[in-house]
């Protein structure tokens, strides 16, 4: 009999971390177990391998703890075993409880058989002492089975009546006023394939996408060591072989190493200008990138691999957060670093500007730092959370800083206060993002009111009120894990991408999905284009879908 390879069972155990959202112990591991270097081909390995395996395993200890040595087929006095059982007694164990529990079977089925056989005599002697006393009862037993059916028609209408003011009063067990399913009547309306561009290429699963700012251009982050660049056609959607190669740039992260395997591309971003490409790697390196593909400048400083980095608003420093601890601003003119603000005591998930010389971080170590360039200590110091920071953003003025967490809460925070003004808990599994709506004072919608949006591992999306720290709505069209959120400009709707495959357009109007659509692959994230009418998704199946949106 084969056995399984140390190497297959840590593939099979980083698979199954990076599935269950363990993203931070997946990458340890896959660090520690030099994942990159093994020769197995993911794309063989399905979903839930090591659940799979572990079963298939469990259930091969218990035919064989069923079968003695005479049996040649497990009889219909099957056991099931406890799975602690299984794993921690030996084969004679794990018989002798097969034997007492057949024993234990056989006693109660005895047991069964004389009841079952003392009923019968008790109905067959019922029987004969009925008929004994129906000759004699017969016309009054005719005028009590007529009263007794004016009675029963009278209490199932009292009944009725009761369901009926249940209902109307709330009391079916329905869903709360403040939480939206897609159970209404109004079901919605899926994408049609003709208003859909699926962009094929990337060879891993595409972990980020961003729109430029001032065109038609669209970033693209995977774990095949490239970033790509693919101009997007006005109009309605397309195969991926109408747009044809020329119309995609490919920005590879590993030259001159083709046994070196995968350097994952972590994020990408655009300078506001749309004039450049910024890419964070797991080789620790920040790249910038011109928008037709030429490579300007790789910045190396971070020990560690980059997840997650910012332009500022000027776009004269780019910011880069990374698991060796620490942020990095760089000087993008000067191609070298200018500042290193090393805090934290675990690596840094998420950065973000608040203008154009101060940002926040956020960590594994549950703290936020608020820094400043040329400041050699935080300027303040955000303490609540109680599990790893997953996200960290500022609102469109830079006044109010939200920020998730694996503790099942977000927090919204004031540079005027030392602790959190707003403590949002109704998630009941870790949040994994947050988002503000481009809405309120300072943006292009100041008339609308400024709302803040979670994504979580319980499968719902929940809008809150910025100001009172009130939830407003439960979105709750998915059925696996929310990984993005993503407003439309306009702020009137809130695109929802989840591991389920289906990307929600939902409109905050109506309180409902207006668009659905389901691709082939758990969804990483959403972005909408700067016109509003194009939304992006980056899939696990290595394709990034470009979906037209019209209402």
């Amino acid at each position: 009999m084969n056995s399984i390879t140390s190497v297959e069972l840590n593939y099979l155990v980083f698979r199954y971390l990076e599935e269950s959202g363990f993203t931070h112990s997946a990458f340890a591991l896959g660090y520690e177990a030099g994942i990159n270097k093994c020769n197995i081909d993911g794309n063989l390995i399905p979903p839930g391998a090591l659940v799979t395996f572990v079963q298939k395993g469990l259930q091969y200890l218990e035919m064989e703890a069923n079968l003695s040595n005479n049996d040649t087929d497990v009889d219909e006095d099957f056991a099931f075993i406890k799975p602690l059982d299984l794993i921690t007694k030996n084969a004679y164990e794990l018989r002798k409880i097969v034997r007492d529990k057949k024993k234990n079977l056989l006693k109660e089925r005895y047991k069964d058989k004389e009841l079952e056989k003392k009923g019968k005599e008790r109905k067959e002697r019922q029987k004969e002492r009925g008929k004994d006393r129906e000759r004699i009862e017969k016309d009054k037993e005719r005028g009590k089975h007529h009263a007794d059916h004016i009675d029963d028609k009278m209490a199932t209408d009292q009944e009725d009546k009761a369901e009926i003011n249940n209902f109307e009063n709330g009391a079916s067990g329905g869903p709360k006023p403040m939480e939206i399913s897609t159970t209404s009547p109004c079901l919605p309306v899926e994408i049609p394939s003709c208003d859909v561009t699926i962009l094929e290429g990337h060879t891993c699963e595409v972990c980020a996408c961003a729109w430029s700012p001032t065109g038609s251009l669209l970033a693209s982050a995977s774990g095949d060591s490239t970033a790509r660049i693919w101009t997007i056609p006005d109009g309605v959607g397309r195969s991926s072989s109408q747009i044809g190669p020329l119309n995609v740039l490919v920005l590879k992260h590993v030259k001159g190493r083709a046994m070196e395997k995968s350097k994952d591309v972590t994020s990408v971003d655009w300078n506001g200008e749309g004039t450049l490409l910024a890419t964070g790697c797991y080789d620790g390196q920040a790249r910038i990138w011109s928008n037709n593909g030429e490579l300007r400048s790789a910045l190396s400083k971070h020990k560690g691999p980059i997840f997650s980095l910012k332009w500022n608003k000027k776009g004269d420093y780019l910011l880069t957060g990374s698991c060796d601890k620490t942020a990095i601003v760089w000087d993008v003119k000067a191609e070298e670093w200018k500042q290193q603000f090393e805090f934290h005591s675990g690596p840094t998930l998420d950065v973000d500007w608040r203008n154009n010389v101060s940002f926040a971080t956020s960590s594994t170590d549950n703290m936020i730092y608020v820094c400043k360039i040329g400041e050699n200590r935080p300027i303040k110091t955000f303490s609540g959370h109680q599990g790893e920071v997953n996200c960290v953003k500022w609102d469109p003025t830079g006044s109010l800083l939200a920020s998730c967490s694996d503790d099942m809460t977000a927090k919204i925070w004031s540079m005027k206060h030392d602790k959190y003004v707003h403590d949002l808990k109704d998630h009941t599994k870790e949040i994994y993002t947050i988002r503000w709506s481009p809405t309120g004072p300072g943006t292009n919608n100041p008339n609308q009111p400024l709302v803040l949006a979670s994504a979580s591992f319980d499968s719902t999306v929940k809008l809150w009120n910025a100001e009172q720290g009130r939830l407003l709505s439960s979105f709750n069209g998915h059925r696996e894990p929310v990984y993005s959120v993503a407003f439309s400009p306009n702020g009137e709707y809130l695109a929802s991408g989840s591991l389920d495959k289906c990307m929600h357009i939902w409109s905050l109007k109506e309180g409902k999905i207006v668009k659905t659509y389901t691709g082939n692959g758990g969804i990483f994230e959403v972005c909408w284009n700067k016109e509003g009418d194009k939304i992006a998704a980056c899939y696990a199946n290595n394709t990034v879908c470009v979906l037209d949106f019209r209402m």
